[in-house]
């Protein structure tokens, strides 16, 4: 499956007072590259995070803007000062003896205590906050990869229409080598009869250097099956279930290097058409490539 570098995920949670918000966003980039942007306290977390995504993502650059909200962040626990109530205790059962009072203490008595309870502000459990923001950032991962796998999808199509258009481009090539053979034996006969007026048999090595030249020079036949070659090669890496960004961007290097050594050796005005049409096709291949994983 092809996949894109580039999307984008989102997803929010709120539970128990607390707001949490991860945002990603990828785009092309040779090696995975996350950078994170979370408040201060949240930075224990941050390799956390990173290792979560790099067991989801193998390329691209990854910003992380993660957003809390809330009191929820803090745990509140409510204490009570045992040992002042038991000295409120004592006391008013002094109280009560000494001046022959009546009544029990009730709860509501205890609860009118001045500093008895008190609630304390604490930061949450890490494991509980570790627990919640990993579970927000797997949703923003899912939705990210999502796009990316469609992005992917749309990828793919395009780069198969170009390798069907650049292989029928090559067929014509390959249908047109016999012509240009032809030209460059056109070329030879040109050039031995600029021999013919002067003494051949003193420049017969010289002849023959020359024929063998311009054979060497027109024969493209190296090149087409190389290309032919590159194309399926391409069009096999597509389906791998891997990140294949990088060898479809050799592969494409490769095609670009047979394609101007086709064009370099002949002048052949449809030929060099061919070319220009199969090389305007693997420069939108190679653009196309370097947003792949």
């Amino acid at each position: 499956m092809v996949k894109s570098m580039t999307g984008y995920g989102r997803h929010t949670v709120e539970s128990a007072g607390m707001r949490l918000t991860i945002e990603l966003r990828s785009v092309n980039h040779r090696f995975l590259d996350i950078s994170p942007k979370i408040p201060r306290n949240f930075l224990f977390l941050e390799e956390a995070m990173k290792r979560y995504i790099k067991q989801k993502l193998s390329r691209g650059r990854v910003d992380l803007f993660l957003t809390a909200e809330g009191e929820g962040l803090l745990y509140k626990r409510l204490e009570a000062d045992d040992e002042l109530l038991d000295q409120y205790i004592t006391k008013l059962s002094n109280v009560k003896d000494q001046y022959k009072l009546t009544g029990d203490i009730s709860i509501d008595t205890v609860a009118g205590l001045e500093g008895i309870f008190t609630v304390r502000e604490t930061d949450q459990p890490v494991d509980q906050i570790k627990a919640e923001l990993l579970s927000v950032l797997d949703a923003a991962c899912a939705e990210l990869i999502e796009m990316r796998n469609q992005e992917g999808e749309r990828l793919a199509q395009d780069l198969l229409n170009r390798l069907h258009s650049m292989k029928d481009t090559v067929a014509d090539i390959e249908a047109r080598r016999p012509v240009i053979v032809d030209e460059y034996k056109a070329k030879v006969l040109s050039r031995i009869e600029t021999f013919i007026n002067e003494e051949i048999a003193s420049e017969e090595s010289r002849v023959l250097q020359e024929v063998a030249l311009l054979a060497e020079r027109g024969d493209i036949t190296e090149e087409v099956t190389r290309l032919y070659s590159h194309i399926d090669q391409f069009h096999n890496t597509l389906e791998k279930q891997e990140p294949i960004g990088r060898t479809l961007d050799f592969i494409v290097q490769e095609m670009h290097r047979e394609i101007n050594t086709i064009g370099s050796k002949s002048n052949d005005s449809q030929l060099s058409n061919s070319v220009v049409t199969l090389k305007s096709e693997v420069e939108k291949m190679k653009e196309q490539v370097q947003n792949i994983e």
